[in-house]
């Protein structure tokens, strides 16, 4: 088997194609997204809105890193599933007025199963905290990020 070392430090490219007011094609690699919004704010609805995006990334982040600690601390998921409600004080994009943390806070709920021990899941709950770069971002903006955590044996 050969070994590929990866990079520690990488540059994401990323190009928007803005094709209305409110629809941005985004690529990245060989994929595509569309970012939009919603008919009652002027877009056509055809993807999520910047902000939602933006909280997508946060449960996508929190999967693959839950999943990376749980396999570095040989804890077994065998289902996971994440929900995430988070305040957004929309003030800012109304253009009322300048909001510093315009989501001031935002809750994960994390189901997860496995047969691991506590002591395990604590470790992954942990790691999780430690290195999931999107909360890290999140939480250095100001944004009190909570994480409940329901966890069944089976």
């Amino acid at each position: 088997m050969v070994s590929v070392t990866q990079k520690t430090v990488v540059t994401q490219k990323l190009e928007g194609r803005c094709t209305s007011h409110s629809r941005t094609d985004v690529t990245v690699r060989d994929r595509a997204v569309v970012i939009d919004e919603p008919a009652e704010r002027g877009g056509t609805n055809q993807g999520l809105t910047p902000t939602e995006t933006m909280m997508a990334s946060l449960i996508g982040c929190t999967n693959v890193i839950t999943h990376k600690v749980a396999a570095k601390n040989n804890v077994a998921i065998k289902s996971m599933n994440v929900r995430l409600e988070a305040q957004f004080d929309r003030r800012g994009v109304m253009l009322q007025e300048e909001i510093d943390v315009p989501f001031p806070s935002a809750t994960l709920y994390i189901d997860l199963k496995t047969d691991a021990d506590s002591a395990a899941v604590e470790r992954v709950k942990r790691d999780l905290a430690m290195f999931c770069p999107v909360s890290k971002v999140f939480r250095a903006a100001g944004i009190e990020l909570k994480e409940v955590w329901n966890v069944n044996k089976g």
